[in-house]
């Protein structure tokens, strides 16, 4: 029996997401028999884009990033949640999906000690203040861009959000092939080479997790994120702790390729770990 969860969930807070609640999440989870999901709606803390990213959406409506009370509606949404489904199988987890950006540590650390988070993921989705993750913003990345001006900064960065030690785990780590692909093909499937491996040991060390992200094969790409040559790499690094997340938007790509993505890692001998109090547990 395979032990189905969800470590990455947009509910409607994330402004890029459906506005569905954390409720109706819960309601879902337990249709597909998911055992444990966890939530992580965006925060964002580029002082450049703070008119582009620095929203989220509560009770409707836009509501400023940088007013934390909406955490405080996150928290009290997902209480209520686990006191609504006490009686079922359901483990219900808080999480945060941070957007990096160098010289906002101490930002990011007030939040993140500041609430209970049971999971802290870090993700690099901006280069040079536009992001990748974003087609119409890549295009004008990517086409800016050598493959080795947008790797080398996109390694640089991630370097540093190793360094700064406050995410549990990193989300997508090669979050630059999602359109990346189309500008330069295949060739960046092997891009990583000579650039990843100091980092890989650097997450092993201070033991922060890597975590196998879904959302690629909805977008086309023949792998998750990341690759398995880097989840290879990742193991001969010493890295041990894996999560699974479907980067879900929307209620109908919850749990999507979960399944997959777990019997993928236990077929390479890695073990799925989930999060209490930001301490990591293998199943």
């Amino acid at each position: 029996m395979i032990y189905l969860l969800d470590y990455h969930i947009h509910p409607g807070y994330s402004i890029d997401a459906e506005d569905q609640s954390i409720l109706e999440y819960c309601q879902r989870a337990l249709k597909l028999e998911l055992k444990e999901i966890c939530f992580t709606p965006h925060l964002e803390v580029d002082p450049v884009r703070r008119q582009k990213d620095w929203f989220v959406r509560v009770e409707g409506k836009f509501h400023p990033m940088e007013d934390l009370s909406w955490l405080d509606n996150y928290f009290f949404e997902i209480e209520n949640a686990r006191n609504q489904l006490r009686s079922t199988h359901l483990k219900i987890k808080a999480g945060v999906e941070i957007g990096y950006i160098r010289g906002c540590e101490e930002r990011i650390e007030k939040i993140i000690t500041s609430y209970p988070f049971d999971y802290v993921l870090g993700s690099i989705h901006c280069l040079a203040h536009q992001s990748i993750s974003s087609w119409k913003e890549s295009q004008e990345y990517f086409s800016s861009h050598t493959v080795d001006e947008a790797l080398n900064e996109y390694f640089q960065i991630l370097q540093d959000a190793v360094n700064c030690n406050l995410f549990d785990c990193i989300a997508h780590l090669d979050l630059y092939r999602r359109h990346g692909e189309r500008f330069w093909g295949k060739t960046l499937i092997d891009a990583h080479q000579g650039k990843i491996e100091p980092i890989l040991k650097d997450m092993a060390r201070k033991k922060i997790g890597l975590e196998v992200n879904t959302s690629s094969i909805k977008r086309g790409l023949s792998e998750f994120h990341p690759s398995r040559e880097i989840l290879f790499l990742a193991r001969e690094y010493g890295v041990k702790v894996f999560t699974v997340g479907s980067d879900a938007h929307r209620l109908s790509e919850l749990g999507a390729y979960i399944k997959q993505a777990i019997i993928m890692l236990k077929e390479m001998g890695l073990a799925v770990y989930t999060f209490t109090a930001r301490q990591p547990c293998p199943l």
